[in-house]
């Protein structure tokens, strides 16, 4: 992914970088995986403000996203990468055979017309879901499960990976992004390589001292 660079033509503007968002390939979401997404404005329940400063910004709704990829041996093709304004990761639409779509995180190296999976016994390819204990030993995954059938709840920022380390009985030794071991249940499942658009960190929308 690339990233835009600006003159300093104003003191605001030295040193600031965004995206080109190179990897997007579908501008408009699908409406039938959007929710609303309220704004509080920093107001309680009571509408007084407890949160100065607060309010404003361009309306944004809610994509829904499938963390449990439960779907299993039913292959799903891509049809496009898309913005979220609700996390750092890009995220991709998927169609099923049976014709149902849905939102995953997109992992890096995927793009459109590519051919995604869940099950037990699926390739390890970057985007396929499967349970841990299906997983070959220090292979990059992501979107982690704490409890079977839960739904991810590891590792899903954008460029972020885990390696599993090591398999033992009923757990899986799973080394984290920032270092952590953490012993993880080998029936949860979890998705083949490392979480795309991993120049979000380079990102500066200010000045930097």
């Amino acid at each position: 992914m690339g990233m835009k660079h600006f003159k300093a033509y104003t003191p605001s503007r030295r040193n600031m970088t965004v995206s080109t968002f190179e990897e997007v390939t579908k501008k408009t979401p699908e409406k039938s995986l959007l929710a609303k997404k309220k704004k509080n404005a920093g107001r309680n329940s009571y509408g007084r403000v407890t949160v100065r400063h607060q309010g404003g910004g361009n309306r944004q709704k809610y994509r829904i996203i499938d963390f449990k990829r439960n779907k299993d041996d039913m292959v799903a093709t891509v049809i496009g990468i898309e913005y979220d304004p609700n996390r750092s990761s890009n995220i991709a639409l998927i169609e099923y055979e049976d014709g149902e779509r849905a939102y995953i995180i997109a992992p890096q190296g995927l793009t459109d017309g590519d051919k995604v999976v869940s099950g037990a016994k699926v390739d390890i390819k970057p985007g396929n879901c499967m349970p841990i204990e299906s997983i070959p030993v220090g292979t990059l995954i992501h979107n982690i499960e704490l409890n079977p059938g839960q739904g991810a709840k590891m590792v899903r920022s954008a460029g972020q990976s885990a390696q599993l380390m090591a398999k033992e009985g009923k757990y899986a030794h799973v080394r984290l992004p920032s270092g952590e071991m953490r012993l993880v249940a080998v029936r949860c499942r979890a998705t083949i390589g490392s979480i795309g658009n991993s120049d979000h960190e380079n990102v500066k929308l200010r000045k930097s001292w």
